[in-house]
């Protein structure tokens, strides 16, 4: 009976050990996403430089795209002025046509996060 036992759980392991992992941190992105990340909440806090111009840089990478894009911006409605500025800033007035930002208040717990995605 004990060999048994040991067997099945020998057999229970062996298989869990098999199984792929899924990590939830970083799930599978959308075939339209370019980009997404999450801000770190000292840095906005701060108004930190070095954001700003990583925000700058993701309104020039959704505007580079070739399909039109949407920025979605997700944050507390206090910050929305700051950081859609920083995004606008990267966007050429030229490629402002073919850029949308849409904002998303964050919920109870939620990062702060920009997403680029195509529209397809």
């Amino acid at each position: 009976m004990r060999q048994m036992v040991i067997g099945l759980a020998v057999l229970a392991l062996s298989a869990c050990a098999q199984m792929p992992a899924q990590n939830a941190a970083h799930p599978e992105k959308a075939p339209n996403e370019v980009i997404s990340f999450e801000l770190p909440p000292d840095s906005l806090g701060a108004r930190d430089a070095q954001l700003t111009t990583v925000l700058a840089k993701a309104g020039a990478l959704a505007a580079a795209q070739p399909q039109p894009t949407v920025i979605l911006v997700t944050a507390l409605g206090q910050d929305f002025a700051y950081l859609n500025q920083a995004v606008w800033k990267g966007v050429p007035a030229q490629q402002a046509a073919r850029v949308s930002l849409e904002n998303r208040t964050a919920g109870l717990g939620q990062p702060y996060r920009v997403s680029i995605r195509t529209l397809q």
